[in-house]
């Protein structure tokens, strides 16, 4: 992988790595280059006005310019002095990796950038979206610390099967709808799909609710008092046309709280509402109260519940701190309370994040299962014994016990040894020729292999993905293009009309024909309209009235024949005739 790395980077672990890219600068075209610019001098003028006072001051602080698109080397060197760092990926990742970035102060930023047609608004991520929209507002340092704790938290989220069937139609559409040359019908087909899922999504998973909110703060919020919000969101930061839109009367303003958990969104589209927060301090006071609500803090029967239908791989925490990964089965359940769980497949066992000697995914092949709670009759829990309490029960190397659990849950064998935290409470009983049954219905039974028995009263905690990262082999991303481009002679004359234009305005060739240069896209390529836009600002800088017209007169053309982009223009000729006003002054 061919990328820059900083201090922040390094810290990555191997499963996340597997996402990033390279930017390839170099397959930018001067096309590409002239869509950055209009977009990053049309929102610098508007959001000036408009934006949190971060935006404006954390450009400068993150390297961000106007008239380049962004390389991700020189991001990394500013980036490492606020402690975070950035990547190149192709374009959506699923959510949980998403949010694992942020929790390791890491920017994910979408290499591609959004077609000339596409220029206000682009459902797929790119460039745009993700450099000039999210990286500026991360040099506010309590804005920084929500980004990275939103991160720590989301990416423990549970989600469901239908989650990542949703991920993975969402990511098609915003791929094939910025792609050139993709019929009517099947965007059509792609979008009736995503509706479809949308509409019969069940009851919406954690990683759905905490999803919400990110869209809700993180891409699409407000800041500041309801009747005259500032934007901080990168979503409407990056999108010349929600940026205005959002500002008016038609989007409804509505004060932040944890309901914006339960309002869903709709990424292909505008938002009908937008949720304002009081300042940055309450985004995360709001995250806290959402975290309180996961089963990462509640654990449970509904906790270990929600990692069964997820069908992905999770951890519970017993009370004794021991932690469980793996693909969870079933639960058996009494009074309301786990009395015992199983997984299937590979699991391992972990104390702090850290597997335990012996307890990896060899020796736990086929699954892992154990009994919770309390041995009937006995008011003191296992985890709680202390070593007489222990040997006064019975439960010594070398004894053959039989251990009645309440609700029904039987272990007999012989103890082998037991395992301790540094608490010294016994969280594993090794045994052998065990047996273990329900209400009589045997639920496992060993024959030379050795029994691990799990020891806690409660699930403190279940959330999603390994406790130790190291456990299991998580490497199963495959990079693709998200952005088709295919090339032609036509365009790429275009491209270098673009490029002979460029270098005028930076002054690398000044002996260019401006007049030349807009005769030949005037009679190849009448619809396009940036490049003229272009031509008509180094007019005005230059005084060429008479050339400004003539140029004017060709977009009002244009403006007849496609009025989609008329609002397009008057923007590019107001924000010339704007910053010429400005200097006169």
């Amino acid at each position: 992988m061919s990328y820059e790395s900083n201090p922040i980077l390094d810290k990555l672990p191997k499963h996340l790595k597997q996402y990033i890219k390279p930017q390839n600068y170099e397959d930018y075209t001067p096309i590409d280059q002239a869509v950055w610019r209009y977009v990053m001098r049309k929102n610098v003028d508007y959001l000036s006005k408009v934006a949190h006072s971060s935006y404006i001051q954390g450009l400068a602080r993150t390297g961000i310019s106007i008239n380049d698109i962004p390389n991700m080397y020189g991001m990394n060197r500013i980036l490492k002095d606020l402690g975070w760092a950035a990547v190149a990926v192709d374009g959506f990742i699923p959510p949980a990796a998403f949010m694992e970035f942020q929790a390791y102060n890491v920017l994910v930023i979408a290499a591609d950038i959004r077609q000339l047609e596409h220029i206000e608004y682009t459902p797929a991520p790119d460039i745009i979206h993700e450099s000039a929209g999210h990286a500026p507002i991360i040099a506010n340092p309590e804005y920084a610390a929500y980004l990275r704790r939103f991160g720590e938290i989301g990416s423990k989220a549970v989600s469901n099967a239908k989650d990542f069937e949703l991920y993975q139609a969402v990511r098609h559409l915003s791929i094939i709808k910025e792609a050139k040359g993709t019929s009517a019908e099947t965007i059509a087909e792609a979008e009736k799909k995503v509706e479809e899922l949308q509409q019969n999504m069940g009851e919406p998973s954690e990683m759905a609710l905490i999803r919400n909110l990110h869209w809700w703060t993180v891409e699409y919020g407000l800041i500041g008092p309801l009747d005259a919000p500032k934007i901080y969101g990168a979503g409407l930061l990056s999108s010349i046309g929600e940026s205005t839109w959002c500002m008016t009367d038609a989007v409804q303003k509505v004060p932040y709280s944890i309901e914006a958990a339960k309002t869903s969104f709709d990424i292909t589209k505008p938002q009908p509402q937008l949720f304002v927060t009081p300042d940055f301090a309450f985004l995360s006071q709001v995250l806290e109260d959402f975290a309180n609500t996961m089963a990462l803090r509640t654990g449970g029967l509904s906790g270990i519940q929600k990692l069964i239908d997820s069908k992905d791989l999770g951890t519970i925490e017993l009370s004794t701190g021991l932690q469980v990964s793996g693909n969870f089965e079933y639960v058996i359940a009494h009074e309301g309370n786990p009395i015992y769980f199983q997984t299937s497949g590979k699991s391992a066992l972990a104390y702090r994040e850290k597997e335990l000697v012996g307890q990896d995914t060899k020796q736990h092949r086929s699954g892992f299962g154990s009994p919770l709670g309390r041995l009937k009759g006995i008011n003191l829990a296992i985890e709680n014994m202390s070593p007489r309490d222990l040997k006064a029960y019975d439960l010594y190397e070398g004894n053959t016990v039989s251990l009645d659990f309440e609700g029904g849950i039987k272990v007999t064998g012989k103890i082998i040894t037991g395992t301790r935290n540094l608490q010294g409470k016994i969280m594993l009983i090794t045994l052998e020729n065990c047996k273990v049954t329900h209400n009589g219905k045997v639920l496992f039974e060993s024959n030379d292999e050795l029994y691990n028995m799990a020891i806690g009263e409660h699930i403190v905690s279940a959330f999603n993905g390994p406790a130790d990262l190291n456990s299991f082999d998580l490497m199963d991303h495959e990079l693709t293009k998200t952005i088709t481009d295919p090339t032609n002679s036509k365009q790429s004359e275009l491209a270098h009309l673009y490029q002979q234009i460029r270098d005028y305005r930076e002054g690398k060739n000044t002996t260019i024909s401006r007049n030349k240069v807009f005769k030949e896209v005037k009679s190849k390529y009448p619809n396009d309209w940036l490049l003229p836009v272009e031509l008509y600002e180094l007019a005005i800088t230059n005084n060429d009235i008479q050339f400004a017209e003539e140029i004017k007169n060709h977009l009002e053309n244009i403006k007849l024949d496609n009025p989609k982009v008329g609002h397009l223009i008057d923007d590019g000729i107001a924000l010339t005739n704007s910053n010429l006003a400005t200097r006169a002054t």
